[in-house]
């Protein structure tokens, strides 16, 4: 019987489809779910959930609700995890100081000054998670679904023994996306995507083996389509390969989108493919969100049926791969580059295609990414290792450095309005992050 360990298992929605997931494979299904959360109100409704996601797929898995992450841990095979440090009453500043300066930030999770605060917060978080994994199951698969992705399993898999991979759904997502605007069936569409989370692109994007982006291009020309995803198709028409995280979230990635208002207004508030519109995840929809969680967990409960069919998350696959049948499983994951890009750092954490099977996860070799690509990812990936090292050395003014390469805040402020404003989060986060020299 394999054990299977959530950490911060009160997110309803990763939770309740990773385990449905896990129970499609007869292999898992009399595993052992241990969920763990610090909040007991979350756990007790994660636990409900799950319970009922059991009963209906009419397996045998045994649910161990705890508070303890130690006996969560205890003996576990496979460990799945979305805890971040720092709920909405410290995240929203990462949002509200910037926008002070002037940096309009709109998801904040991953990259910007946003992210990299978040970053800040959540690495020694994790690798205290990673040494209790070493010490409770260290042979147990550790996979990731907490943000900023790259920065945290860049901080694991260089400081830590644990075998851990960061995991996302824009790839599979998007590629299903593009597959239906030309009309394709998911299973005829064939990719090669590369870079970092969030910032891979798809240097081959195929329909039964013939390149689809002239398809997509057509496409395009339909407004309609266009304004689905504003932000990314004007990348895709210019740079000619594309991204795979959403128009939201790329907007703050880089310089083009964001440094004014009428281009936020322009590219960011209308077609972000969310809805309603480019807020969706943002700042005013999580506070509105605090207000109606448990609405939602009870409405789920009482009266939804339970889709007992796989989604197209990855982590059950793995598992699957690794300590389950042994079917390998091919997928993008994030782990250390050494080489696999070969025009990015070789330290870098990248999002590539990678293979888990029973003898591990074995990470391909892609080569190099487009030039003009390239620049824009390497930037990326090199402030990513900066902000690892100021956060394992405890060093503000690499954290300050690493800010000032920002494309989007460099785009909007000088370096003194970015120490000043790098100094405000600072001391709004002081209780969060002791290890830093003040």
């Amino acid at each position: 019987m394999n054990k299977f360990a959530f950490i911060g298992a009160g997110s309803f929605i990763f939770t309740r489809n990773l385990v449905r997931d896990l129970l499609t494979f007869p292999a898992f299904q009399d595993c052992e779910l241990a969920l763990m959360d610090i909040n007991p109100e979350r756990l007790d409704k994660i636990t409900q959930v799950v319970k009922k996601i059991v009963k209906a797929m009419n397996v045998p898995a045994k649910i161990v609700p705890t508070l303890s992450r130690a006996e969560a841990l205890e003996g576990a095979d496979g460990v799945v995890c979305t805890v971040f440090n720092g709920d909405i009453d410290i995240w929203r500043y990462d949002i509200e100081v910037p926008k002070e300066f002037g940096v309009d930030i709109n998801v904040g999770d991953t990259r910007s000054i946003s992210g990299i605060f978040r970053a800040i917060r959540n690495i020694p978080l994790m690798l205290d998670i990673c040494r209790d994994i070493e010490k409770y199951c260290p042979k147990a698969v550790f996979l990731n679904y907490t943000n900023p992705m790259a920065m945290l399993c860049k901080a694991m898999q260089t400081y830590s023994k644990v075998e851990v991979t960061g995991l996302c759904h824009s790839v599979q997502g998007t590629a299903a996306m593009l597959a239906e605007w030309i009309g394709a069936p998911e299973e005829e569409i064939t990719y090669l995507c590369a870079g970092v989370n969030h910032q891979a692109f798809y240097l081959k994007f195929q329909w039964n083996g013939e390149d689809a982006y002239p398809r997509l291009r057509k496409v395009l020309e339909n407004s309609e389509y266009y304004q689905k995803e504003i932000v990314r198709n004007e990348m895709f028409t210019h740079l000619d390969y594309y991204v795979t995280e959403s128009s939201g979230h790329n907007s703050e990635y880089n310089q083009w989108f964001r440094k004014r208002p009428d281009l936020i207004e322009k590219y960011c508030t209308h077609g972000t493919n969310w809805n309603p519109g480019e807020y969706a995840f943002s700042l005013n929809f999580r506070l509105e969100r605090e207000k109606t969680w448990r609405d939602d967990f009870n409405k789920w409960i009482r009266e939804e049926e339970v889709d007992t069919k796989r989604s197209n998350e990855y982590a059950a696959n793995i598992f699957n791969a690794r300590i389950g049948d042994g079917v390998p499983f091919l997928f993008n994951g994030n782990v250390l580059n050494h080489g696999a890009i070969s025009n990015l750092p070789y330290e870098a954490c990248v999002e590539v295609p990678v293979v888990a099977s029973r003898q591990g996860i074995q990470t391909t070799t892609v080569g190099a990414l487009p030039a003009h690509l390239a620049i824009l990812v390497n930037t990326t990936a090199s402030l990513e290792n900066l902000v690892v090292e100021a956060a394992m050395e405890g060093d503000r003014r690499k954290v300050f450095q690493a800010v000032c390469m920002d494309p989007l805040t460099s785009a909007v402020c000088s370096l003194q309005e970015i120490k000043e404003m790098t100094d405000r989060l600072f001391e709004i986060n002081r209780d969060y992050l002791p290890d830093f020299k003040w």
